[in-house]
């Protein structure tokens, strides 16, 4: 019998990217491995996808703060090399990834009603626990996903933040084939909601205020672009289209969120993604007269996880990445900051 493979005996000390304090760069150093617990694996990771929240995690903008030092991460995949006490439904050599739901309480109102990513218990990888920076991870058994055997680790990666975030989020919207949709933002998330809208059916229009990002729209199908630098983005999709039925906003941006409101016909509605810092304006006379709803949309279940990687695997989805080195972190996250990215950026741990 062969003895050298990796997961036989993992290492006791893995090189990892850390926060150790909010917005300084990230430092690469040896750490020691992750020990496996009640209900745990272990992975040997080899990509993991790199997602403005882990710029949010290590610079500590939201009002809920990552635990410090930190290993960000949420969108890892690898092979179990290790697998604790009590899981049954994982082996050794198993590949999965490790997504923002690190794991969730499993029996309060949310969970039980297939609404796990409002559990108030949750944990979430590479915030309140340590992510996929890092050669290994541990994983809570029960939210690792398995990933499909014709979907590389490269491709892989971003679905378990970007792909099925933004899966959901056209779920949550209702949409039915042959409506439109607006995406706005064709970013990291925006140009995988591209592919995910066309892949269900519906009449995209992608706005972005970057050229390049909707040449990019185009090419994944979008069926109109509209920079709103250059003409009023919602006046546009109001004029020519009668509006949306639902206005996917992953957009970074106060001004992207207000103008998604506005490109929504009546009945319709706003789906809320993106995270900016400051508040959203949402005229009451609009939203009761016209029927809008506005709706939040956090990442996706496992259920949808699993959707979403099969949307992958059967290639109706292709996220269009950049590899990198886990040294090159904080190059990336400053190309994030000044939006040089075009698609997802993932880091090649193998």
């Amino acid at each position: 019998m062969c003895t050298n493979h990796s997961y036989l005996k993992p290492a006791r000390e893995m090189k990892a990217a850390v926060v150790h304090q909010f917005k300084e760069h990230l430092s690469i150093e040896t750490v020691a491995v992750p020990k496996v617990g009640l209900g745990e694996v272990l992975v040997h990771m080899k990509a993991c996808g790199v997602c403005h929240t882990d710029l949010h995690a290590a610079h500590g903008d939201w009002p809920v703060k990552p635990k410090l030092p930190l290993i960000p991460g949420h969108e890892g995949v690898g092979e179990i090399v290790e697998v604790g006490e009590g899981v049954t439904h994982l082996k050794k050599g198993d590949r999965v990834g490790v997504p923002w739901l690190y794991s969730a309480c499993g029996h309060c109102e949310y969970c039980l009603t297939g609404r796990e990513t409002l559990c108030h218990h949750q944990h979430n990888a590479g915030y309140s626990v340590d992510g996929g920076y890092a050669e290994y991870c541990v994983a809570a058994a029960d939210y690792a996903v398995k990933l499909p055997d014709n979907l590389d680790y490269i491709q892989a990666a971003p679905i378990f933040c970007a792909g099925v975030t933004t899966y959901k989020a056209l779920k949550v919207g209702e949409a039915k084939p042959g409506d439109w949709v607006a995406i706005y933002g064709i970013g990291g998330l925006g140009h995988v909601a591209v592919q995910y809208a066309k892949a269900m059916g519906f009449n995209v229009v992608a706005v972005d205020t970057f050229e390049e990002k909707l040449q990019l729209a185009q090419q994944l199908g979008a069926d109109k672009v509209v920079n709103p630098i250059e003409e009023n983005a919602s006046t546009y999709i109001q004029e020519e289209i009668g509006g949306v039925q639902v206005a996917v906003c992953t957009a970074v941006s106060k001004k992207a969120f207000n103008d998604a409101y506005y490109s929504v016909k009546r009945g319709g509605k706003c789906v809320a993604v993106g995270l900016p810092p400051e508040m959203m304006e949402v005229p009451i006379f609009d939203t009761v007269l016209n029927g809008v709803s506005v709706t939040g949309s956090i990442v996706g279940t496992r259920k949808d996880l699993i959707e979403s990687l099969e949307f992958a695997a059967q290639g109706k989805v292709k996220t269009i990445v950049q590899t990198a080195k886990l040294e090159d972190i904080n190059t990336i996250f400053q190309d994030m900051i000044d939006g040089k990215i075009n698609g997802r950026m993932v880091l090649d741990l193998q």
